[in-house]
């Protein structure tokens, strides 16, 4: 094949591309639960980040004077036993809990897009090492493994991200080496291959393109299930560690005030919940927008 042909079949392709990247734009309008959820995550985020700022306290600051109170204009949120503002801790902890699921969910589609993508591309050995290890870490218990790693290299939001990414690029992997594999035989890789093309530049430049759609919803799922996660650890005391607030270690920390002041609970575990809810109806509206088989329109 020469290499005006290649040029050319390059050139269909990507207009295809651009055809179909404006389809599935549309479809994802017409999808209005994933709209409103869009909108939804990122109103709640930008609280988390600028919640802190509109108050007068500070996460830390002690007021005994003031020690669990109610609702207020002051303190919107009301205080916990230390007289400490639980609006300005719970919008504290949600940018922390963000930070982590954010850092996880890019950590983990690095690594396994990397590893899913050799293995897809050179089979053999490399794959045999690499589906070995996916199968080891998914029979093994998560919760366990997590509860060691972060019982000794736990603490601190980075250390945690790094525990979580390290158990949750499994799942990217094998949509990445699904992908790879199933193109690496196509005409268009065979062309790149006859002019000479590096593996590195066929996997990246012409084979990855085709699986952004499902790395995307994967990357949906996988903050949420960061963040359960995180908060799940943090409940249990293995999270990051105070002084810093996350969703998690406030629960934890509120857990025995539930009968007599459960809004001290339910605002953080409602926070948890309701970013769960919009990253996963937000992953449903990229499902449907990216299946070439949809009907929607």
């Amino acid at each position: 094949m020469t290499d005006s042909t290649a040029v050319n079949e390059a050139e269909g392709l990507s207009a295809s591309a651009t055809s179909f990247s404006r389809l599935a734009w549309r479809r994802f309008l017409h999808h209005r639960l994933a709209i409103a959820a869009f909108f939804g995550l990122v109103l709640m985020i930008a609280a988390f980040f600028a919640g802190p700022s509109l108050s007068d306290y500070t996460f830390d600051q002690v007021d005994i004077v003031n020690r669990l109170a109610p609702p207020s204009w002051d303190h919107p949120f009301g205080t916990d036993e230390l007289g400490r503002d639980l609006f300005v801790r719970t919008m504290l902890g949600g940018q922390y809990s963000t930070r982590v699921a954010l850092f996880v969910a890019v950590l983990s589609t690095l690594l396994g897009t990397l590893l899913g993508a050799a293995a897809g591309y050179f089979g053999r050995g490399v794959d045999l090492a690499v589906s070995q290890t996916i199968n080891l870490i998914l029979i093994v218990p998560s919760l366990i493994v997590l509860s060691v790693f972060a019982l000794r290299f736990g603490g601190s939001p980075l250390g945690i991200s790094v525990i979580l990414a390290a158990l949750l690029w499994t799942r990217i992997a094998r949509v990445v080496r699904g992908v790879v594999f199933q193109y690496k035989e196509q005409e268009f890789v065979l062309a790149a291959k006859a002019v000479g093309a590096r593996p590195s530049r066929i996997v990246f430049r012409h084979i990855l393109p085709n699986v952004v759609g499902s790395v995307l919803v994967e990357i949906t799922l996988l903050l949420g299930t960061a963040i359960v996660l995180e908060s799940t650890l943090s409940f249990l005391g293995l999270g990051v560690k105070p002084p810093i607030p996350t969703l998690g270690n406030l629960i934890q920390q509120s857990k025995g005030a539930i009968d007599d002041e459960p809004l001290r609970v339910l605002l953080p575990g409602f926070f948890v919940v309701f970013f769960v809810l919009c990253v996963n109806f937000l992953g449903d509206g990229l499902r449907d927008a990216l299946d070439p088989k949809s009907r929607r329109d």
